[in-house]
């Protein structure tokens, strides 16, 4: 029984419900990577031109960006979890293959559907990972989760000033008279912060380029997203994606264990949760987005996934959902389509970038840079209906959404029954 997949009567909901919010959410920041210069992702300064944009990027920073991703890794680590079990041994070499096929998804997603900001990778190489504390208690899975919380957060600290420090002795070096020779030190440092200026803070020149060959034809989108995307392979997903990730997921281990995603605690319980996680995380935001606009965004004050307090404010915003959206359902609140969405997760995610490629790449309309940031919620809007209406109406017809499928049989060696 336990090299079967799971059948539908053993899902739990509140999962699903959870996985679902959290997918939709993740649009909100990734529609950002698919409409606008890449750069813009964590440069605000390069999407806000107006004060409507300047309202959108304020509301997403406050209630979803890096919160909806934080989610979305607690649920997967609660994923490995149920799907493992706790047996001692029997399903090791499934889920060997499950998060092997799970990584050659990610590879497709950021190649063929040119997305650059994928997850699931760095989702495939955490759960390798992972799969070596199942048999951690809760505890220990805590402790260790707000351990890593603590180290990401220091090396957050040490980039952000780290930052000002080489930008500080850039400015000292251009100012140097030209007949005092500078260290090599000096000039590595300032070399240093100049590579970072240059790809986070791109020229006009650079900007234009970009967008022309992102929006030109399928072939020209492929090859700059595949160097944009191998450059990421090979930098920041072993600096900040995997450590961000980690963390979240080993919490989503404990809090399953704990059956806090189950939905096993008191209504009252996760209503203090969401009350608690609100404050703290709209309190961090708050003062995170004030900073970067009384800053003027600055290049390194506004690059708030690199603040001190960041992974503080996301946890918050994480645990105020996961309150909030758990003291609806143990209230009664029905939500079939957000439930449905989240059980078809894997094919949502894969669907948000085929149509986003459709729209903004040169392998369709070409839009990209066409729209300023609050017109892009405008194509979120639709995509979300659109996913909660076929999800609903698809898995009325059918057990699996089709890449869950296919995913199962990949994973099993055998063709699960599909169609009801």
């Amino acid at each position: 029984m336990n090299r079967q997949p799971v059948i539908e009567s053993d899902r739990i909901t509140s999962l699903d419900v959870l996985r679902g919010f959290s997918l939709l959410g993740i649009l909100l920041m990734n529609i950002i990577g698919f409409g606008l210069v890449a750069a813009a992702y964590t440069a605000p300064q390069l999407m806000i031109d107006s004060g409507t944009d300047l309202f959108a990027w304020m509301v997403i920073e406050l209630m979803a960006e890096g919160s909806m991703r934080g989610l979305f890794s607690v649920l997967f680590g609660a994923g490995i979890v149920l799907f493992l079990g706790n047996q001692p041994s029997g399903r090791g070499w499934l889920h060997l293959k499950r998060t092997s096929w799970l990584l050659i998804f990610g590879l497709i997603n950021g190649y063929l559907l040119l997305w650059t900001g994928d997850i699931l990778v760095t989702y495939a190489l955490a759960g390798f990972g992972l799969y070596f504390l199942r048999h951690w208690q809760a505890r220990s899975l805590l402790k260790l989760a707000i351990g890593l919380a603590l180290v990401v957060s220091l090396f957050n600290t040490a980039s952000h000033f780290g930052l000002k420090y080489l930008r500080a002795t850039a400015m000292t070096a251009a100012m140097q008279d030209d007949g005092i020779p500078l260290s090599e030190d000096v000039i590595a440092l300032a070399n240093q912060w100049q590579d970072f200026e240059r790809e986070y803070a791109p020229s006009q020149e650079t900007i234009d380029q970009e967008l022309m060959v992102r929006g030109e034809s399928y072939g020209q989108a492929f090859a700059w997203t595949a160097h944009h995307n191998t450059t990421i392979l090979l930098g920041s997903l072993w600096s900040f994606l995997l450590p961000d990730a980690l963390f979240m997921m080993i919490l989503g281990m404990a809090l399953f264990k704990l059956g806090v995603l189950q939905g096993d605690l008191s209504r009252a319980t996760y209503a203090r949760m969401a009350k608690i996680g609100f404050a703290l995380g709209l309190t961090v935001n708050g003062f995170e987005t004030w900073f970067a606009y009384q800053s003027d965004f600055d290049l390194i004050d506004a690059f708030l996934k690199i603040a001190p307090t960041y992974h503080l404010g996301r946890l918050g915003i994480t645990l105020g959902w996961i309150g909030l959206l758990l003291w609806l359902l143990k209230g009664g609140w029905q939500s079939k389509p957000l439930a449905a969405v989240g059980r078809m997760a894997l094919t949502n995610y894969l669907m948000q970038s085929l149509i986003a490629m459709m729209i903004f790449t040169g392998a369709g309309l070409g839009l990209v840079g066409q729209l300023p940031l609050w017109q892009l919620y405008g194509v979120v809007l639709p995509i979300w209906l659109l996913q909660l209406g076929l999800s609903t109406w698809w898995l009325n017809r059918f057990y699996y959404g089709p890449i869950e499928w296919l995913w199962r049989a990949l994973t099993y060696g055998q063709f699960p029954t599909l169609r009801r």
